[in-house]
């Protein structure tokens, strides 16, 4: 590969950054908010090393072809060229590209389904009382905990109300109600689900808003107690610009 090819190959890797950093959203399908100016700053650099790359090569004085750079004689005497990078390099191309032209889809039901959901939070001493709000907008991970560590059972019979996108499950009753949450990047992603109970499975990857009640399943406020939810309404939603969050929605009308 020549040195202009690799100059090509920086200069689409730091616009593909750029264009997913700076233009649009679709960062957040593989990192958190908090690497933008990371990604910028990586963009900007891919740049600068391209164009410094195409003005040296250039510049007068500069070697034009391989005839003039790279090329070492052998103890026999015999040319050979190392003017160029390893061919692994063309493999920058694709992501490049991807990122330019169609970017990779969010990770999904078919990441979640391969996934058991992560532990409930570390034990808690306190709940603060739940507000008088019906339904009531709780995170999937917030009802986990609920579920299974107030003593004072709160959620009991209350309506609640859950956002999150649809994984079929392969054995058992229902669906999964489920958010992916990462660390740093989807790489590191781990599922938190709730069982769905009542009426059909929508389809995967649907975001909707589950409208129920917890599922009397074990003993409430317990490791027994099922992490899931008897449905009364399910509403589609459109997929939420930050979707490796545990976010809260706003309640809807009962």
């Amino acid at each position: 590969m020549k040195r202009l090819t690799q100059a090509i190959l920086l200069v689409l890797s730091g616009t593909g950054l750029l264009h997913i950093a700076l233009l649009t959203d679709l960062y957040l399908r593989y990192v958190k908010e908090w690497m933008r100016p990371m990604l910028i700053a990586s963009g900007v650099l891919l740049l600068l090393l391209g164009a410094a790359d195409v003005w040296s090569h250039r510049r007068p004085g500069a070697p034009r072809d391989r005839g003039e750079q790279g090329t070492y004689e052998d103890h026999d005497g015999h040319p050979h060229d190392h003017s160029g990078v390893p061919r692994a390099a063309w493999l920058l191309l694709l992501p490049a590209l991807s990122m330019l032209l169609y970017a990779p889809p969010a990770l999904g039901a078919y990441t979640a389904s391969r996934q058991t959901s992560q532990p409930v939070a570390v034990q808690q001493d306190h709940f603060e009382p739940l507000p008088a709000l019906s339904p009531l907008p709780l995170t999937l991970g917030d009802f986990a905990t609920r579920v299974r560590q107030d003593p004072e059972q709160a959620v009991k019979g209350r309506s609640i109300q859950m956002t999150g996108f649809v994984t079929p499950v392969e054995r058992g009753e229902g669906w999964d109600l489920t958010r992916l949450l990462i660390n740093c990047c989807s790489a590191d992603a781990q599922a938190v689900k709730v069982r769905i109970h009542g009426g059909e499975t929508p389809p995967a990857d649907t975001w909707v808003t589950v409208v129920g009640t917890w599922r009397p399943d074990g003993t409430l406020g317990t490791s027994s107690a099922a992490v899931a939810l008897d449905a009364r309404t399910v509403r589609t939603i459109d997929r939420p610009a930050d979707w490796y969050r545990d976010a809260l929605v706003l309640p809807l009308a009962d």
